[in-house]
């Protein structure tokens, strides 16, 4: 599996999640971030199009090198300052209180521990700062959900220990985050995988 999850797993994701459509989901939920930003999961930079010109340094936590080398064209084309900083979201190496924003899309998914990497995030986060996040996730609706149940083992295994059936907004309460906003909504494909959840948390301090 070695060369299929770190060759070939960053490029189909790449792919993947670099549609016109996901990039309108992910310039909504960039909005309103602004100063110095941490993005874990920064995969391919598709993010980069999306930010504000209101944010000017994004911190980016990225594990996989394919994927950090995809993103230079966007971060060259950016006016924005990207400093890859840390390979894990559950160890950020930065101050505490050091960031203004953080933004995730499509990445609370597959992070191992993702209790602890939502830890090391409200550690970084200024008090007040913003958390906002696309995710994929737990349908609402029970029959859905008995294919993600299904189809998770094999999933988790094709790309890189990804879970079908994680709930975005379960995991943000439960590390402390008070939820401002959310929007949950099926989008275009097969349902088990098409439960998008995007939203704004505040970190309380």
């Amino acid at each position: 599996m070695g060369v299929y999850r770190e060759q070939l797993v960053p490029r189909m994701i790449d792919k993947a999640c670099g549609t016109a459509e996901l990039l309108e989901w992910r310039t909504a939920v960039a909005a309103g971030l602004s100063g110095t930003v941490v993005e874990i999961g920064f995969g391919s930079g598709l993010n980069m199009a999306a930010y504000p010109t209101s944010v000017s340094t994004v911190y980016a936590v990225e594990p996989a090198e394919v994927a950090r080398t995809l993103a230079a064209d966007r971060v060259a084309a950016s006016p924005i300052r990207v400093e890859h900083i840390g390979l894990r979201g559950e160890s950020i190496p930065l101050d505490d209180d050091s960031c203004d924003g953080a933004l995730c899309t499509f990445t609370l998914c597959t992070i191992p521990d993702v209790e602890q990497a939502l830890r090391e995030v409200r550690r970084v986060l200024k008090p007040g700062g913003r958390f906002h996040f696309l995710e994929h996730g737990r349908s609402p609706d029970e029959k859905v959900v008995t294919w993600q149940r299904r189809l998770e083992p094999l999933q988790k295994r094709l790309f890189d220990g990804c879970h079908l059936t994680r709930d975005p907004v379960e995991l943000l309460e439960a590390a402390g985050f008070r939820l401002e906003r959310v929007a949950s909504r099926y989008a275009a494909g097969p349902k088990p995988w098409a439960w998008f959840t995007e939203g704004a948390a505040v970190n309380p301090g």
